[in-house]
């Protein structure tokens, strides 16, 4: 005949309360959209930037491309500083 496990209760480990995963899931993405908002600069600030830039280097034509570019990494950099 086989014995009979007993078992205690500091042998069964005690349920955790746990929120739903889709309110988890949702909160996260808010989170992540809100985050990423707050660091890429707006078109008109980019915008501006790059004109700035257009009247730093002497408004040379050919460079718009360059200077938009340029002036968003400059923008997404001193918004992630902050």
């Amino acid at each position: 005949m086989a014995k009979r496990m007993t078992s205690t209760a500091s042998d069964t480990p005690t349920p955790r309360a746990r929120k739903p995963r889709a309110q988890n899931a949702e909160a996260i993405a808010d989170a992540a959209i809100a985050s990423a908002a707050m660091l890429d600069p707006t078109e008109d600030e980019i915008r501006m930037r790059a004109y700035h830039r257009y009247l730093e280097r002497g408004g040379g034509h050919g460079m718009d491309f360059d200077d938009w570019l340029a002036a968003e990494r400059e923008l997404r950099r001193s918004k992630s500083k902050v």
